[in-house]
């Protein structure tokens, strides 16, 4: 993805006391197990919190761009979604999601006291930046008049209130969750046609795509992305082939939306030509 916000990184602030939540978090022993800070900026908390014995590594795509190759317990992400645009903030929320561990915990803190919305000069690097008010649809464990602070966990392990027997509504918490954003989750077949099939999924109840709203739609299409990135480094595969049946008559077994990632491989049928056209298998070959 081509940003056109390149200069969210001049936002990185230098300090030598730790944040607001990163002092938050500590005083109510919410640092467990191995903690990540995703979008660390110059790594003020993470030499700090180290230096208290917490187990702690920085990411920064800027300032330390080595990406992890772990999950952690508990993610950090302070004050980066306020400076990024939709798509960039749909990036991060699936990446974080990607090296959490199941059961572990992310907290997310925005401003709440940005009052322009948009680009601005930087007063200190008179570089555009931008900046924006972000609300979260998970769940809030402090806010005041200048901050927010999100709890998140994997979709598969929140508790539901909502009462039904759609199986991607109620996700089993034994499930591998691959990515998440705040609108779709990527999982794992659970009856896979080859290594590596996928199942994109808006987190809505929604029987027929085209029911979808456009934001919704295009959450799904940037987690599909992201989806075969990450199927890509784990099976090598070499296509892939990309579905969704709507409607009994199209093969729809499951009431709510999703989207196929099915990695194909060399050999793994005798005649692949063709393709998706082989849902009429008479119809195939051209």
């Amino acid at each position: 993805m081509t940003s056109n916000n390149p200069n969210s990184h001049l936002t990185a602030k230098e300090r030598d006391s730790l944040s607001f939540p990163a002092k938050l978090l500590l005083q109510q022993n919410l640092l467990v197990g191995d903690v990540l800070d995703f979008g660390c900026g110059f790594g003020t908390d993470v030499s700090l919190l180290a230096a208290k014995g917490i187990s702690i590594k920085g990411y920064d795509k800027h300032y330390f761009p080595q990406f992890p190759t772990q999950q952690y317990d508990t993610i950090l992400c302070f004050y980066v979604l306020n400076v990024l645009q939709p798509e960039e903030q749909a990036l991060v929320l699936m990446e974080v999601s990607q090296l959490l561990k199941p059961g572990g915990k992310a907290y997310f803190a925005v401003r709440r006291d940005v009052h322009h919305e948009g680009f601005r000069m930087h007063k200190l690097h008179q570089q555009l930046t931008y900046q924006c008010n972000v609300v979260l649809n998970y769940n809030s464990v402090f806010k005041n008049e200048s901050c927010e602070v999100y709890e998140y966990q994997h979709y598969n392990q929140l508790k539901r209130t909502l009462q039904t027997d759609c199986p991607f509504c109620n996700p089993e918490a034994e499930r591998t969750l691959l990515l998440e954003s705040a609108t779709a989750y990527a999982l794992l077949d659970k009856f896979p046609v080859s290594k590596g099939h996928s199942l994109i999924i808006p987190k809505r109840h929604c029987a027929n795509y085209f029911e979808l709203s456009v934001k919704e739609q295009t959450a799904c299409w940037l987690m599909l992305n992201k989806t075969k990135e990450l199927i890509t480094q784990q099976c090598q595969p070499d296509g892939f082939n990309v579905g969704i049946n709507i409607e009994a008559a199209a093969g729809q077994t499951v009431p709510h939306v999703h989207i196929h990632l099915i990695p194909r491989y060399n050999g793994d049928v005798l005649n692949p030509r063709g393709g998706v056209r082989g849902v009429i298998p008479e119809r195939k070959e051209y």
